[in-house]
């Protein structure tokens, strides 16, 4: 079984900064695109970053500039480095990745992590 575990949630102040971080663990042949999705509450879930494992990223327009995604292959773990956080970036994050078993991919998520800014 794989399992995303995130960690790095929590409250900070408008202008400040927060790492997210990504743990995926199990049995996992290889890890293809990784990412972080958002979701406030009565909106649905939408990307904020993805990466692929040679390292191509992909940013959602509203946070270009002052987030920033990272992998560490060897260690399973993708991050989220946010900075300059606004109120609007407040929102359950989630760990998104597709992961090969054997011989097949499947998209994985994780529980999420709580963001709150506070003003």
């Amino acid at each position: 079984q794989v399992q995303l575990v995130e960690s790095g949630g929590g409250l900070v102040q408008s202008g400040g900064s927060l790492r997210l971080s990504c743990l995926a663990s199990g049995s996992i042949f290889s890890i293809h695109v990784m990412g972080w999705y958002r979701q406030a509450p009565g909106k649905q879930r939408d990307m904020v970053a993805t990466i692929t494992s040679g390292g191509s990223t992909n940013y959602a327009e509203s946070v270009q500039g002052r987030i920033t995604i990272s992998r560490d292959n060897t260690q399973n773990t993708v991050y989220l480095q946010m900075n300059n956080v606004k109120p609007e970036d407040a929102a359950v994050y989630y760990c998104y990745a597709v992961i090969t078993q054997g011989s097949i991919a499947r998209p994985y998520w994780g529980r999420g992590t709580q963001v709150t800014v506070s003003s």
